[in-house]
């Protein structure tokens, strides 16, 4: 995260880095330096195929990103500006019900916010034991861990009824970096807030269900 806050800064300062080759290093092509080869990686493109997703116009999808984090501790610091700039970067879709947007220990280069409708987040343990972890509200987010640091999915996102989301994938966290460098800083900030916390939670949860 450190290092990732200093190439932030660099361009900030001089809205380019040193090297144009570090642009997209970051996010999109960081699942090859974990190892991971196309094969392995899930990007929203091919789950949203495979959910039935249709596309929401950005009209609706922002209105309501706007209204959900309006309402947020943390992402209320994000100003309406600041959010009208960040919807170009996202994807909008609308998906059916009981279909698995994020699966356990997979890779996706994706994040996800909930806009409308529940989500279900399940944790298959070592021992067989699915656990429920969490029923999402409108405005939760998703999957932000694999996006910041490539790492395997820590469990299944499944929508309880019908959903419309907004979709973030690692080459638009690119491409905010390249052109609106402190918003992309102040996202990422933002969400390893919200992760710290959820993290502290669902710890708790599991430290609980052990004893």
């Amino acid at each position: 995260m450190k290092g990732i806050l200093s190439l932030l800064k660099m361009k900030t300062r001089s809205g380019k880095t040193g090297d144009d080759n570090t642009d997209s290093v970051l996010f999109s092509t960081a699942f090859a330096g974990q190892g991971v080869d196309d094969s392995m990686l899930v990007p929203w493109e091919a789950r949203a195929v495979e959910v039935g997703a249709k596309r929401l116009p950005t009209s609706r999808g922002g209105k309501l990103l706007q209204g959900l984090w309006a309402k947020d501790k943390y992402m209320a610091h994000l100003d309406k500006d600041a959010v009208e700039r960040m919807e170009r970067f996202f994807e909008f879709a609308a998906i059916p019900s009981n279909r698995d947007v994020i699966r356990q220990d997979e890779y996706g280069n994706f994040m996800v916010v909930l806009l409308t409708g529940t989500i279900a987040v399940d944790r298959v343990q070592p021992w067989g034991e699915q656990l429920r972890l969490a029923e999402t509200r409108p405005g939760d987010i998703l999957g932000e861990m694999s996006l910041l640091d490539s790492g395997i999915r820590f469990s299944a996102c499944t929508t309880l009824t019908d959903c419309e989301i907004a979709v973030l994938s690692a080459e638009a966290m690119d491409d905010m970096m390249s052109k609106d460098p402190q918003l992309a800083a102040s996202l990422i900030a933002l969400l390893a807030r919200k992760l710290s916390l959820r993290l502290r939670v669902v710890s708790a949860r599991l430290s609980d269900n052990q004893k």
